[in-house]
């Protein structure tokens, strides 16, 4: 079964059984509103009967009868007396007597008011009221609820058309209120069902108002624009990666070609062409290497923690003087702790430094700040020209000045992946003076509430 089609199917048995209990209720009130004059009218005949005297009269044929007036007339209502030894009078030309049981004679023996009750006698539905009358008698007076019951009938009929009526039209109503309030989810299970099976991303679901449906189709509609740009970054990602691949695997299979050839190479030229395999597959490594990382940041699990900023950035420092004995570097750094991965951060910092130690001249110092949550690099070099600031953390950008030194154009791309999956951003600006200034910005550690 269908969402929509449960939706009818629950609308209507709401409404059915709202129409139900209400059905019921106006047969009780109005069963009880057609009795109300009966017994009224029981209890005012029982009142005269009380109050008047209780005779008993005997024909010439030895038959005794109940000697009371007519009050109800022969065809509205009945009267008998019943004897506590269980001999029952009824009134002349009365033709049905009412059954006695032990309720009866209890109370003609004096126990008990009264009571009253619904009996069938002769196929003759009858309200009886029973009362003491005194001196072991009681006395039991009837009326015919024939009108009532037919009234009552003919106004069930009516309610149960009335309430097949009501959960016909509620389910009709259900139908056609599911289909508008749904119409959302068809909308956003027909897009789903294109995606899936043209793999287009670009789909989007119109939206319309403001209500937890419209929600979800605008969130639909924003995680198909995170995978559409997801999906085009991969693939621009592995058209650049094919790119950057090309020349230096180009290269060095034409270098291995004429090293695996016949020819008789001069020992200077086969030493520079191995000194040429070696250096591409240094780079094409770094390349490889870089791409992994990527990928990896991409796809990271770890939980965040407390993370010291500035102990990262010293660790990241000293190994940077290793690598690059001939790069002075100068530090100011103040306690600051970050929230994020260590690996992922300690990665960014190190190429921010490899970055700003490439470009420094050998007589310059790279000076590296931290302080609230932020790592300064600032380098001496040529700085960046203005039209390349924008793009220096695009993935495979290389400005026109740096095409001719070693690098894969993926490091700073990787600390701008860093900086936006911790939170932060990163910034690149010319220094005053020349040079570069680069500013990596994280989220704060999260300050423990005081209770």
């Amino acid at each position: 079964m269908t969402f929509r089609a449960r939706i009818a199917v629950a609308s209507a048995a709401a409404v059915a059984l709202a129409v139900v209990l209400a059905s019921a209720l106006v047969y009780l009130i109005a069963r009880d509103q057609l009795r109300a004059p009966i017994d009224e009218a029981l209890e005012r005949r029982a009142a005269e009967i009380a109050g008047g005297p209780l005779g008993e009269y005997t024909t010439g044929s030895g038959e005794s009868y109940l000697a009371i007036r007519p009050e109800f007339g022969e065809a509205r209502g009945y009267v008998q007396a019943v004897k506590v030894d269980g001999t029952v009078l009824v009134p002349f030309r009365q033709d049905l007597e009412l059954p006695v049981d032990d309720d009866v004679l209890n109370f003609a023996s004096g126990e008990g008011a009264g009571s009253w009750s619904d009996l069938t006698v002769a196929d003759t539905h009858l309200r009886v009221l029973t009362f003491t009358y005194g001196d072991g008698v009681a006395v039991q007076v009837a009326r015919p609820l024939t009108e009532v019951d037919a009234s009552l009938e003919r106004l069930g009929i009516f309610l149960l058309l009335i309430a097949a009526s009501g959960v016909a039209i509620a389910a009709v109503l259900g139908l056609l209120v599911s289909r508008a309030a749904l119409s959302p989810v068809r909308r956003l299970t027909e897009t789903a069902e294109r995606v899936s099976e043209t793999r287009d991303l670009s789909e989007r679901i119109e939206v319309r108002g403001r209500d937890e449906l419209s929600r979800l189709a605008a969130s639909f509609n924003t995680m198909l624009g995170a995978l559409e740009e997801s999906t085009r970054a991969q693939r621009q990602l592995v058209a650049d990666a094919s790119h950057e691949l090309r020349t230096p695997l180009t290269s060095l299979r034409t270098n291995i070609e004429v090293l695996a050839s016949d020819r008789a190479l001069p020992p200077e030229e086969r030493g520079r062409l191995l000194s040429d395999v070696v250096e591409q597959l240094g780079e094409m490594t770094t390349l490889i290497a870089e791409l992994i990382e990527l990928a990896r940041a991409e796809q990271q699990s770890s939980e965040p923690e407390d993370v010291r900023l500035d102990l990262l950035t010293a660790d990241a420092v000293e190994r940077a003087r290793r690598n690059r004995p001939g790069v002075v570097f100068s530090m100011e750094i103040e306690e600051s702790v970050v929230r994020g991965i260590p690996a992922t951060i300690e990665r960014a910092i190190g190429n921010l430094l490899d970055n700003a130690a490439k470009w420094s001249p050998p007589d310059e110092a790279v000076e590296v700040r931290v302080e609230d949550g932020s790592l300064v690099v600032r380098d001496h070099g040529p700085g960046i020209a203005e039209e390349d600031l924008p793009y220096v953390f695009d993935r495979f950008y290389r400005a026109r000045t740096a095409r001719g030194m070693p690098g894969s154009g993926l490091g700073l791309a990787i600390v701008r992946q860093v900086a936006e999956a911790h939170g932060g951003d990163v910034v690149a600006e010319q220094a005053e003076g020349g040079g570069t200034r680069m500013t990596l910005r994280l989220q704060p550690a999260r300050v423990p509430s005081s209770s």
